[in-house]
């Protein structure tokens, strides 16, 4: 999605997501990148949290615990990070359900390959 909404977030996310793949480099565990990132973010004064909840309505009625979110920052911008080789049209297709479910206008899917720019 775009860095022109929210951009005094979007740009320091990207700078933090940058900043983990220059010191680790690729090749790791998503996990890594994930703990890492948090302690960039944090010492960024960045708000997010981690694996949340996201009820998903189902006839008329919302399903608890169905689904979660890896990252939401600032109640503003979901982050999805993948571990992968490659980007496939299913990380895309998560990302733009995140996005959608959540409400929320911005999204970043983040890789180990090319971790620190945006895709969505």
């Amino acid at each position: 999605m775009s860095t022109r909404i929210h951009p005094e977030l979007s740009h320091p996310i990207r700078a933090a997501a940058i900043e983990v793949h220059r010191q680790l480099g690729p090749g790791l565990l998503e996990s890594a990148y994930e703990s890492c990132l948090a302690i960039e973010l944090q010492a960024r004064g960045i708000p997010f949290e981690r694996q949340v909840p996201l009820p998903i309505p189902y006839r008329g009625q919302l399903v608890d615990n169905a689904y979660r979110m890896d990252w939401v920052v600032a109640g503003k911008i979901v982050l999805e990070i993948k571990s992968v080789a490659k980007v496939h049209p299913i990380h895309k297709a998560q990302l733009h359900t995140d996005v959608r479910l959540s409400r929320c206008r911005v999204g970043f899917l983040m890789t180990t390959t090319s971790f620190g720019s945006s895709t969505a």
